[in-house]
């Protein structure tokens, strides 16, 4: 591919990117005022098939009934996904037995590599009850779209080194599998507990 074919990726990629990035602020933003934030977290997530990693077909309805707290990201991130599993631990030790109504979800972005195995492996390291779900390439991307994550696989590396570039929030979904909240990286544990807490209370219900 010639210099102007990799120009005009970049350039497409940065335009994305920037665009994600504005949806964003406005979430952010919008979230402080009930009509608008209502208006934006229900544009935000929908239905999604992928695989857990037990090897099994998993769709939305599965997680309906408990408070979910969604979260994609890749098992070999070097840094921003192993901060915000570790958050997510510390946040369910924080409700004590009201996390067995929590189910946290971690949606790979790079199922080329994230296998169920592998998978099942990392989520481990942070605690038993997170659930790695992956899928094929255009499950994963299906559900990404849905809660406008964006990612894409870094420049240069090798083959099978690489890294991932990828948003990176909380999703917080009530118990009818509705955006409720959203919620930033590297959040504050007791923040996070506390949201939980409140959507286990029922009191930010999606449509309140």
């Amino acid at each position: 591919m010639g210099a102007k074919g990799w120009s005009w990726i970049a350039g497409a990629a940065v335009a994305l990117f920037l665009t994600v990035g504005a949806v964003w602020s406005q979430i952010g933003a919008a979230q402080h005022t009930a009509d608008n934030g209502k208006a934006l977290l229900a544009a935000l997530g929908g239905p999604f098939a992928l695989t857990d990693q037990r090897g099994r077909a998993v769709t939305d309805r599965d997680f309906h009934g408990r408070v979910v707290v969604l979260f994609f990201g890749y098992t070999f991130c070097p840094d921003i996904c192993p901060t915000d599993l570790q958050i997510v631990a510390e946040a369910l030790d924080r409700l004590g037995p009201r996390a067995d109504g929590v189910q946290p979800l971690f949606v790979t972005i790079d199922p080329q590599r994230d296998n169920p195995a592998q998978l099942a492996e990392f989520t481990a390291l942070f605690s038993p009850r997170i659930l790695g779900l992956t899928g094929t390439p255009d499950q994963v991307a299906e559900a990404a779209k849905r809660y406008r994550v964006y990612y894409a696989r870094a420049q240069g590396g090798e083959s099978d080194a690489y890294t991932m570039d990828h948003s990176a929030f909380f999703y917080l979904l009530d118990r009818q599998g509705r955006t409720a909240r959203v919620l930033p990286h590297a959040v504050p544990a007791d923040q996070l507990a506390s949201a939980l807490a409140e959507l286990l209370d029922g009191k930010e219900e999606a449509g309140s």
